[in-house]
């Protein structure tokens, strides 16, 4: 049962008004990126704009001193609304442009569009909580600021610590090139680090004194390339060579180190496959007389989906219509567009198929405006994010809307450079309405919430949840 329209109404009219003050906190956000963990100046911004509307203010969550929690309200369900604000290394960007030009070379910048995610979130809560004042209905809203998605994984501390242990839902977004419920899991990630020590020695005169740690590293790699054909079909490894031991080639290097993302679409899986990427470091070190350390570097569990939430959310977004975008917004996205190579699978599924208002087809369109069709069934996603924890604490669900042009790549410089356009402005006013109609109408029908518990019951199916800090 959805919640009554007169209600939805004026949540409607709250993000409308509220949305100039947190498209500002947006590209406030946006002009100062910070690195996660390090969002001190981005988190008082959000704290700032989040006491301004009434909420009450918990810093420093989990130990965390960028983490904390706005809430708002004292009776009903706590609805939980997720935030984060970390940027990226080395995606500097000038905004409003077709071209990679950095604003400061080698400098961070929003390239998975967290200026935005966070922001909209607020709005969100913000615009909910003053529909909840002004209806009398009961509830408790909760948004969390939660630091260092990007590879830091700050839920997954926030989780072990029982920041979610009391809400009754958690609802989120995240800008994209679609307008749809983000009806998935994703792949377990496992950060880890394989640092080598070797000895030095002249590469020349006396080679035989020497110990490559180098060698060892480039052994291990070929070795977790051949693994590539023995690993389940979703798993995914990569990783990056973080020392090389040196710029010399007449030294041995005595040092070496590789940092690893290792991927699979479920933690017991994840586990073995850490175990075996393991084993090859462990044996390239046996090869090449050299020691290895093995440093756990932080990681995330897979998403738990949840229909009835996703239902309730997509119902939320044909209720919203379609977005509304301008002829400049369009021929802006036409121009970056210009710029990419071809579209994501998932660009495919949302312009190549007839959506639920038919705003147009593959090739023809450059902002995605209509809604993605949800047929209730839920996919394996290839990325990984530590709303994955929050999710086997609490039912969970989260949608997507169209920030950027159609086959923009996440993590990219055209991501920044559309970061605090009108068009993402829209595209985050419409996530905020699509999270405050989802919570409206789980609050006005407790069955709903009760159906998504026992769903989220059934999915873990009597698993128990260990943190991927434990690995």
């Amino acid at each position: 049962m959805p919640a009554p329209q007169d209600v939805l109404v004026r949540l409607d009219a709250h993000v409308t008004r509220l949305k100039p003050t947190f498209a500002a906190v947006a590209d406030e956000i946006w002009a100062h990126p910070e690195l996660g963990f390090e969002e001190v100046r981005s988190a008082a911004a959000q704290i700032r704009a989040m006491k301004a509307e009434g909420f009450r203010i918990e810093r420093d969550v989990a130990g965390l001193k960028t983490a904390f929690i706005a809430e708002t309200g004292t009776q009903g369900p706590v609805i939980a609304i997720l935030g984060e604000f970390d940027a990226l290394p080395g995606l500097s960007q000038q905004a409003g442009v077709t071209t990679p030009v950095p604003v400061e070379q080698g400098a961070p910048g929003h390239g998975c569009g967290h200026n935005l995610l966070g922001a909209g979130s607020m709005l969100a809560a913000a615009a909910l909580a003053a529909t909840l004042r002004e209806t009398g209905m009961p509830g408790i809203v909760r948004y969390y600021g939660c630091p260092a998605e990007e590879g830091g994984f700050g839920k997954v501390i926030m989780v072990r610590d029982g920041a979610f242990d009391d809400a009754a839902a958690t609802l989120g977004w995240h800008p994209g090139t679609f307008n749809g419920v983000r009806a998935r899991s994703t792949l377990a990630v496992m950060n880890r680090t394989y640092r080598f020590h070797g000895r030095a020695a002249h590469a020349a005169m006396s080679p035989h004194l020497g110990r490559s740690a180098l060698d060892a590293l480039e052994l291990m790699n070929i070795g977790a390339n051949f693994l590539r054909e023995h690993m389940p079909q979703d798993a995914r490894l990569h990783y990056a060579i973080t020392d090389s031991g040196g710029s010399a080639p007449g030294v041995v290097q005595a040092r070496a180190a590789a940092l690893y993302f290792i991927r699979a679409p479920e933690l017991d899986e994840l586990r073995d496959l850490v175990a075996r990427v393991d084993d090859i470091a462990r044996g390239a070190a046996l090869m090449t007389s050299t020691e290895v350390e093995i440093l756990a570097a932080g990681g995330a569990s897979n998403v738990i989906p949840n229909s009835v939430l996703c239902k309730t959310m997509h119902a939320a977004m044909e209720r919203l219509g379609p977005l509304a975008y301008s002829d400049a917004d369009r021929a802006y996205a036409a121009q970056i567009r210009a710029t990419l190579p071809g579209l994501a699978d998932s660009d495919r599924k949302a312009l190549g198929e007839p959506d639920m208002f038919a705003c147009g087809q593959e090739g023809k369109v450059s902002l995605h405006a209509g809604l993605r069709r949800y047929d209730g069934r839920m996919w394996q996603g290839s990325g990984s994010t530590d709303v994955g924890d929050v999710s086997w604490m609490v039912p969970t669900v989260e949608c997507a809307t169209a920030t950027w042009a159609a086959g923009t790549p996440s993590h990219s410089w055209q991501v920044v450079a559309q970061g605090c356009s009108p068009a993402a402005h829209k595209a985050m006013a419409h996530a905020a309405a699509t999270i405050g109609g989802t919570a409206l109408t789980l609050l006005a029908d407790p069955d709903l919430l009760d159906a998504a518990r026992r769903e989220h019951a059934e999915r873990r199916a009597g698993r128990d949840y260990h943190s991927p800090l434990t690995f």
